[in-house]
Formats: structure tokens, sequence, C-alpha cells
């Protein structure tokens, strides 16, 4: 004889749990939000004579190292270690290698465009990836976007134009003729692939992450195993410079690693259970919690007009909800 327990389902219950996954899900975007912030003034805080002690390609492949023990590490906990000891196919696994050589291109391709524009111009033309995000986003998922939706994301991308501009000093002697805002065609070219393939990774790992029914522990698993991989050969190819793989690691670096790295599995949890229409919203309200730590312990200098691009946050973010 088999005995069924009740289970409560009363409405009561049914709005604690919704409530439940509701305070999680903000508590972890929140979290995103706070560390994606903290990236920039913590890199900040390592520089010794103006510049980063340590290689900028060894932190890359520590964070992907990083991401991948906690993922296998996350699957033997979850009961989910029997997948790892059955060899996967390669059709299964292949496809994982996609975000690694986009994202690879995109580490490659910020570098070569220093030499075609200043960095401010470069922080101002890269929120175009907004639009290329939504318009991938309707396009490769068939997710038709509302008007007031398309509006928010308009608006949170003039946000991003606007919290860039504000934040130039265009007083500062430094924003010479010579050292100003300039970009060549090749410039711009190179930032409207960049834009496209950053998007592009997105969209891809959300359908990727949602299209296939495996845990997610296991599809980050193969996700930073090539991550690894393809990190590891591109930094071997790169100019070599004097430093070791581990010279000039300090507590910020590895707090660095450490942030970035969580980071990136929470970044799967929202593509897996949300959008890449989240992602935006995550990277956009960070720039805020950027500026608040710079002024904090960097010493910029906070003006009004530090407010419109809040505002505009804070109204994209309402429209888009609606």
């Amino acid at each position: 004889m088999i005995v069924i327990q009740n289970v409560d389902v009363t409405p009561r219950a049914r709005i604690e749990r919704l409530w439940v996954k509701r305070v999680q899900w903000v508590a972890l975007l929140v979290l995103m939000v706070l560390i994606y912030g903290s990236h920039a003034p913590l890199i900040s805080l390592t520089k010794v004579d103006g510049q980063v002690p340590f290689s900028p390609s060894s932190c890359v492949i520590m964070i992907e190292i990083a991401k991948l023990v906690i993922s296998l590490a996350t699957l033997f906990l979850n009961g989910d270690a029997a997948a790892v000891r059955v060899p996967p196919s390669l059709a299964l696994v292949f496809p994982y290698a996609v975000p690694a050589l986009l994202y690879a291109l995109n580490n490659n391709l910020v570098v070569l465009m220093q030499a075609h524009m200043d960095p401010s111009s470069y922080q101002i033309l890269s929120n175009l990836k907004i639009a290329c995000t939504a318009l991938l986003y309707s396009f490769c998922l068939g997710k038709r976007l509302r008007p007031t939706q398309c509006a928010a994301l308009g608006l949170l991308m003039i946000a991003g134009f606007s919290h860039t501009y504000v934040s130039l000093d265009l007083d500062d002697t430094g924003l010479e003729e010579s050292s100003g805002l300039h970009i060549t065609a090749r410039g711009l070219f190179l930032i409207l692939v960049y834009c496209f393939v950053s998007a592009l990774a997105a969209v891809y790992t959300e359908w990727m992450l949602k299209s296939q029914k495996l845990p997610l522990s296991l599809q980050n698993l193969y996700l930073y195993v090539f991550g690894v991989a393809i990190n590891g050969i591109s930094s071997a190819f790169s100019v070599q410079s004097e430093k070791g793989f581990l010279d000039g690691f300090s507590g910020l670096a590895w707090l660095i690693i450490a942030g970035q790295a969580a980071n990136g599995l929470l970044m799967s949890v929202v593509l897996k259970h949300g959008s890449g229409i989240t992602r935006l919203f995550v990277i956009s309200c960070s720039m805020l919690v950027n500026v608040v730590l710079s002024w904090a312990f960097l010493g910029l200098q906070l003006t009004p007009f530090f407010l419109i691009p809040v505002c505009m946050i804070g109204l994209a973010a309402y429209l888009y909800s609606i």
C-alpha cells in the first residue's frame, strides 16, 4: 500500500515560496552588481607606480581555473559525479567551445582597439553591445520585445553613453588634441565587431544552457575546460613579458580572481534561469557601483551630473518590468 503524504500547496505556501525565490534572485543580482562594480577599482588599487604588477593573461587563466575547480566541486556535492565518469560525446561537448572562442576573440580585440581609439571612446561606444544583444536576443531566440521594453533598452544604452561622458574630465590638461577623444575608421569597425561578438557570445551561451537538459554544474564544467584550454593557448602565443606566471599576485589580485570566478558562475545561473537582458541591467547598474567605489577609495570627484545615468537606469528598469 502506497501512502501519499499531503503536501502543503495552499495559496499562502505558494506565495511564501514565490517570495523566497524573489529574495534569492534579488540577492544574487545585487551580489553580481557589487562584484562587477568593484572590479575596476580593485585593479586600480593593485597598481604599483601606475602599472598593474601581474600578468593580465595569467589572471584570466587563474579565473578560468577557479571556475573549473568550483564547477567540478559543485558537481560532486550535488551528487552528479556519475556524469563525469562517462566520457561525453564530441557532439555534446564541442558547442561549449564556441563561447570560449568568442570571448578569447574579444579579449584580443580589446588590445587591438587601443591603437585605433582612446579609452574613453572605447567606453562610450562599447555601450552599443546593448543594442546588439537586444537584436540578437529577438532574432536568434525568438523573444519578441514589447515597445516599452525596447524603449527601456534604448534608455539603458543612453545611460551608458551619458555615464561615460559625464565621467570625462574635459578640463584635464592630459586631454590635449593629441590625446583627446579620437577614433579611426578601422577602430570604428573593430568596436562594432567587438559589440556584435560580445552580444553573440551571451545569446549563444543562454541558448546552449537552456536547450540542453543537463545539470548547470556539468555545463559549467564543459564551458571552463575549454576556457582554460583556449586562454592557455592564447597566452602561450602572445608576446611574453618578463614577469613569471604568478609574479606580482597580491591579496587584492587573488580577491579579484575570486570575485570574477564567482561572477562568471553566477552569470551562468542568470543565463540558465533568466535572460541575457538581465545581464545587461546588471552590467549597467555596476557602473554606478564602480563610480561610488572610485569616489570612496580612489578620490574620484562626483558631480551632480552623476544623477542623470542613475535616474535613466532606474527608469529603464521600471519600463522593462511593466
